[in-house]
């Protein structure tokens, strides 16, 4: 009997320690449950505190970005601005000179007429040789100041540069052919210009020869004596011969009157 109740009380005592077991089994499940579910929010959190961090980290590196070009704009427009004060200054400098170049262009324009004139006269007075190519030359000159496509500073070297062919003139010597009238006649003959100290002719023939005589400005006749010499000067001239020295006629120049 007494092991009956033993067992009995033993068999009721593990009934009411299983009883209270389950209860505090639900309890510790769910405080478990709890725990994992705290434990997920709380890896969740931290990861998106993470990505915020990355994200806050990524603004804060733009910013900085952005922050370096402000700064590099902003050196770039003081920059610029300085370049286009000094483009003004540029411009009003250009203008200025532009001014000056009117005012010196108006002035100009009465000089090289002038100049002009001078030349056409000088040669107009001076020995007749090369009378056409002479008179394109000036033609040429008298064209280029009606044309607006020709600035002043070209103007003004070709008329120069005319100049210094006239002056050149007087330091060569040269033979060309051309053509001149004879006893009513228009002949073909030989020049030769010595500078502007003596201009000869002699027929293709080498019948006839004359020397310009500046002084009464017309044609003498030269006698047969001068015809080697004529020749010889010729070949001179076209670098047929090597420079020896010629005889050739000089008219003597026209006495000064007295004042």
């Amino acid at each position: 009997m007494k092991g009956t109740r033993r067992f009995r009380l033993a068999l009721v005592l593990g009934l009411v320690i299983l009883a209270c077991a389950l209860p505090a089994a639900a309890q510790l499940e769910k405080v478990l449950e709890q725990r994992n579910r705290a434990n997920a929010e709380a890896i969740a959190s931290q990861r998106r505190i993470d990505e915020l961090a990355d994200e806050t980290e990524e603004l804060v590196r733009r910013y900085r970005a952005v922050l370096e070009q402000i700064d590099s704009l902003r050196v770039y427009n003081r920059q610029l601005q300085a370049l286009i004060a000094d483009q003004k200054r540029e411009m009003a400098s250009l203008r200025e000179q532009i001014d000056r170049v009117q005012l010196v262009g108006r002035s100009m324009t009465p000089l090289m007429l002038d100049m002009i004139e001078a030349l056409e006269q000088f040669v107009r007075l001076d020995v007749p040789f090369l009378p056409e190519e002479r008179a394109r030359r000036l033609a040429r000159l008298r064209e280029l100041m009606t044309r607006s496509d020709v600035s002043d500073s070209e103007r003004y070297r070709r008329i120069l540069e005319a100049y210094q062919i006239e002056n050149e003139y007087g330091r060569t010597i040269e033979a060309y052919r051309g053509t001149m009238e004879l006893d009513g006649q228009e002949r073909t003959v030989d020049f030769l210009r010595i500078g502007r100290i003596a201009l000869i002719y002699q027929t293709l023939d080498g019948e006839r020869a004359g020397v310009w005589d500046q002084s009464s400005r017309q044609w003498i006749a030269l006698p047969a004596s001068y015809r080697g010499a004529i020749r010889e000067g010729l070949r001179i001239a076209r670098k047929q011969a090597a420079p020896d020295l010629i005889e050739v006629p000089v008219p003597a120049p026209a006495p000064v009157e007295a004042q």
